[in-house]
């Protein structure tokens, strides 16, 4: 048989949706930062580096212009640097620039003061609506005091652009991630039982329907609009249920009724029939299916609930029972007999019902005991009866399957096999139980457990 899947819509919603979330998480932090970095907006300011860098190249010539020495940390600078541009310069008019200097800047220079050490920054506007910065500083260098004036704007290098793009991943992911499964693990439950609620009930009121309480039927109101198409199919299923049960059960009840005259207009006619092994026989079938006849009746009653309740002494139904089947078991070849504590043990419930089961149980041990042995009907506190026999007993494998309405264990009995069944459904509706055993010794034990009546106490 395959297993059952139980896993709960709840945990289904979750696994699909923090994976869902994590890659929608993921997709966005990489357009984000792809953009930055399409946008050029992956930058950081300068903070003297332009300045510095060039201090340390600028030079003088041999005519006395001002000249750049190549050294590492402007190649390091022009690497880093996106648009980089600066202009340099000196008190006797010499100047020296490099890149596209905007002319904002351009009209800056030219006018030197003393060498302060104080660095000036300016970010203006352009028409387009971009934005350039750049910075100003007088500074002493290998060709004597210049002005030097470079963008503000250095590009940072593939490993610090590695590491600032990893940092920025990470940094927005997981917070971001751990948020949205957060909010995942909390809300789904939450969404998943409200919009279920309804649900609930159904599932709770469907647990509750059983072949004795027809005519129910699931809400549907409450229910998701999703979903509501299913209750309405089992509701309609269960109505069409309904019908044919009782269908069923007024077809059972008006055959017994129909049979119940010819059978005995028949009984009568073969008792008039001079004696003979023939006439027994017949007679013994016609018995049978008088039995049969009022099984099938008793169950009718059963279902339709005709239950006279009141208190029944259990010794003393069982010593009637006894006295009515003494004949029969005698002719059968067994001893009969009662035992009983002495104390009173009463119930409650339907007497003629309780004296069915019994009568049915002591039929049952005479049909099947072997036609040898005793037969013993045993009464004990706190509210069981016992019939026990002799015969061959029952089977382990067979001990729940006897219950079941038309379950023989020989298939070829004459027997209708519905006596034990018609047992459990009075002593179930008794709210008691019954079991059979293998007795210690040979033989079958059924066991009627039924729930004992309180009395009041006195005083």
């Amino acid at each position: 048989m395959t297993a059952m899947n139980t896993a709960s819509l709840r945990s289904r919603l979750i696994r699909r949706l923090i994976p869902l979330h994590a890659v929608l998480l993921v997709a966005l932090v990489v357009l984000v930062i792809a953009t930055l970095w399409a946008s050029g907006c992956v930058y950081r300011r300068d903070e003297g580096r332009g300045i510095d860098v060039l201090r340390d190249a600028v030079a003088r010539s041999a005519d006395g212009t001002l000249v750049l020495h190549e050294t590492p940390a402007l190649k390091e600078l022009r690497g880093d640097t996106r648009n980089l541009w600066f202009v340099i310069h000196d008190k006797s008019g010499h100047s020296l620039s490099e890149g596209n200097v905007p002319p904002e800047f351009s009209r800056l220079g030219g006018a030197l003061g003393d060498v302060d050490g104080e660095t000036r920054s300016w970010d203006r506007a352009r028409d387009d609506s971009r934005r350039i910065s750049g910075q100003m500083k007088v500074v002493e260098t290998a060709a004597g005091p210049v002005q030097i004036i470079v963008t503000s704007e250095i590009r940072i290098s593939d490993a610090q652009s590695l590491l600032q793009i990893t940092l920025a991943f990470f940094g927005l992911m997981l917070p971001g991630f751990a948020l949205m499964a957060l909010t995942t693990l909390v809300a789904t439950p939450l969404v998943v039982r409200n919009a279920l609620a309804g649900l609930d009930e159904a599932a709770h009121q469907a647990g509750e329907i059983d072949i004795d309480k027809r005519g129910a039927r699931l809400p549907v109101g409450a229910v998701p609009t999703e979903i509501a198409p299913l209750v309405t199919a089992v509701n309609d299923a269960l109505g069409r249920l309904d019908e044919g049960y009782e269908r069923h059960r007024r077809f059972l009840a008006d055959a017994a009724h129909e049979l119940r005259t010819p059978i005995a207009i028949l009984t009568t006619r073969l008792e008039g029939l001079p004696q003979s092994t023939e006439k027994a026989r017949l007679i013994e079938d016609v018995s049978r299916l008088s039995t049969l006849t009022e099984q099938l009746l008793d169950l009718q009653r059963l279902e339709q609930r005709l239950v006279q309740s009141s208190a029944i002494d259990l010794a003393a139904l069982c010593a009637q029972v006894i006295a009515d089947l003494a004949p029969l078991a005698i002719a059968a070849g067994y001893e009969i007999s009662l035992q009983h504590e002495g104390a009173r043990i009463e119930v409650w419930g339907d007497r003629g019902a309780l004296e069915r089961a019994v009568v049915n149980l002591v039929q049952n041990a005479i049909q099947h005991g072997g036609h040898r042995g005793a037969i013993v009907v045993a009464v004990s506190a706190p509210a069981t009866v016992e019939v026990r026999d002799q015969g061959p007993g029952i089977p382990a494998a067979e001990r729940e399957r006897i219950f079941e309405p038309f379950h023989r264990l020989q298939p070829r009995h004459r027997g209708a096999g519905l006596g034990l069944n018609l047992v459990r459904e009075i002593i179930h509706l008794h709210r008691g139980e019954v079991s059979v055993t293998e007795r210690s010794g040979h033989g079958a034990c059924f066991r009627i457990s039924l729930p004992p009546m309180v009395l009041p106490a006195l005083g």
